[in-house]
């Protein structure tokens, strides 16, 4: 198949997914064409199978904003008619979906028809989705889609809760590469990290509130006072100052490190004995899999789609958003020796469920579902 991948380039799992998922059906010979602003992050190597478009942002004194679904939807509109795409797959409902709806009414105007996959990650729907400038373009825009997928059971739920949808919604989790994201032998960082045997923890993400990253700060303090530990966060975002402030505060500096970006996260994830995800909201929890694929366990919230990845008492532990003393229990629990080698093992034998050569063909069926549907309207 010929197809065409919309994404955000970020950091941010909804673009991860999207960027992972086109390189791995690159490699199983589909062509892919990746439309967005500017390269993707992880879009790291050279496949003959894989190319980029960039969406170019032309700026006029007219605009206060850059009308840029305008511009993404003539962008695919070209790359439609000039690479011959079979289907479009579109990640994120703003402004993607919407843009993939006016290309595909453009291209109709030309006798091409071309179907449309909506994949609702997240917060386009639990944040963005739910305020009122972007709802009515949100529920036209999946309702117009010729196929929706979410990556979990409890993002559909509150899909249909939330939006006035007659449209079916399937769902397909988030994968992993077990190629990649496995426990490597980095003993040597972890004595140089950890240089009298002491427990790390490790947290990664883009370090916004919904992340709750002041709870892990707030549990590590207490969990060390019983269990010597080290405590890693890695990534950016406008919460790391304050986090920083708070270790201050606690005088818990000297055993965190704040790590930035990193590109190479499953290199740290290897060498750490407990994965913390605290946050307010997760549709599904990808930094945590990736974790569990590293025989990491995690300790987390019960939010959102989190216990359909994190199973509790088996791969971790899930606690109330915000409940400190559940989670500063559990941590104890998973960091004792006695327990952790359980936990570790666990946590990848969960990991292997979601496994990108067991989840990219369900994506390849439903394209297949799709295409076969809108032939036959």
């Amino acid at each position: 198949m010929n197809i065409g991948i919309v994404c955000y380039p970020t950091y941010g799992g909804s673009g991860v997914v999207a960027t992972e998922l086109g390189k791995a059906l690159a490699k199983l010979g589909h062509k892919i064409h990746f439309i967005t602003y500017t390269q993707p992050t992880r879009l790291d190597f050279f496949n003959e199978n894989l190319f980029y478009h960039e969406v170019g942002i032309p700026k006029y004194p007219l605009f206060e904003y850059p009308p840029y679904e305008v511009a993404l939807a003539s962008k695919m509109v070209n790359v439609v008619k000039y690479e011959k795409l079979d289907i479009l797959h579109v990640h994120y409902a703003i402004p993607h979906a919407s843009a993939a709806y006016m290309a595909r009414q453009i291209l109709k105007t030309e006798g091409i028809h071309i179907p449309v996959i909506t994949t609702l990650h997240g917060t386009d729907i639990t944040l963005v989705g739910k305020d009122v400038s972007y709802a009515p373009v949100v529920t036209f825009s999946i309702n117009q889609s010729d196929g929706v997928t979410a990556v979990s059971e409890d993002l559909k739920r509150d899909t249909l809760e939330h939006f006035n949808i007659n449209n079916e919604i399937m769902v397909i989790p988030n994968f992993i590469d077990l190629e990649r994201f496995k426990k490597q032998k980095k003993e040597h960082f972890k004595k140089a990290i950890c240089p009298n045997g002491e427990r790390l923890m490790v947290h990664t993400s883009n370090f916004r509130k919904v992340k709750r990253v002041q709870d892990i700060i707030k549990v590590f303090v207490e969990v060390n006072k019983l269990i010597p530990s080290k405590l890693l966060l890695v990534g950016d975002g406008p919460e790391r100052m304050k986090m920083e402030e708070l270790c201050r505060d606690f005088e818990v500096s000297e055993n965190v490190r704040f790590l930035g970006k990193l590109d190479a996260v499953e290199e740290v994830l290897s060498m750490c004995d407990l994965f913390m995800l605290p946050s307010e909201k997760e549709s599904f929890g990808l930094a945590a899999l990736e974790a569990m694929a590293c025989e990491v366990p995690v300790i987390s919230t019960n939010a959102g789609g989190i216990p359909e990845l994190n199973i509790n008492g088996v791969t971790g532990f899930t606690s109330n958003v915000g409940d400190i003393e559940d989670m500063i229990k559990n941590t104890l629990f998973v960091l004792d020796e006695a327990n952790l080698p359980q936990f570790k093992q666990n946590a990848l034998a969960q990991a292997k469920q979601f496994d990108v050569n067991k989840i990219v063909p369900v994506y390849e069926h439903y394209y297949q579902e799709v295409l076969s549907r809108v032939l036959i309207s």
